[in-house]
């Protein structure tokens, strides 16, 4: 008579998983800024946009969308409700008429000016460990994009 075959071991549950406790962070994330966000008339993809060009004037469309990992069909209907708002123009490149390129105007900046860092740092209760655990999370983001990107260049 043989022993009976172990049982395997378990299989790994939901919290196990370290892509599903970022994805459930990012809907706490959205979530904690929506009070604010609401009194803005604001969602979330639309407030980082803001937030993104920021960083300078005259974007193209192609590249806010790669800073925010964001298709442009996606970024399209944003981008026209933004610019119906007054926080955004948006304007084609007059060397390539393709392009279409994006600025904030004096309201996008302005709104902009509120800060709500301090209401979000709190809510996260990490403190002092906030920024070790942004440093983490944008390195295993770097390093997702990297692998996602190898991965398609051998196909």
């Amino acid at each position: 008579m043989t022993a009976p075959e172990p049982f395997p071991a378990k299989a790994p549950g939901l919290p196990d998983f370290l892509c599903f406790a970022v994805y459930s962070a990012n809907l706490a994330f959205g979530r904690a800024y929506k009070p604010i966000l609401d009194e803005l008339g604001l969602t979330y993809t639309q407030y980082i946009a803001l937030v993104a060009l920021s960083d300078g004037d005259d974007q193209t469309v192609g590249a806010l969308g790669d800073k925010l990992f964001l298709e442009s069909n996606t970024l399209t209907p944003l981008l026209k409700k933004l610019e119906s708002a007054g926080y955004i123009v948006r304007r084609r490149d007059p060397a390539d008429e393709r392009q279409v390129r994006l600025s904030l105007t004096a309201a996008g900046r302005a709104l902009l000016d509120r800060d709500f860092s301090a209401t979000l740092l709190d809510a996260t209760g990490l403190g002092a460990d906030f920024h070790p655990v942004h440093q983490s999370i944008v390195r295993l983001r770097d390093n997702l994009v990297r692998a996602t990107r190898a991965g398609a260049a051998k196909d």
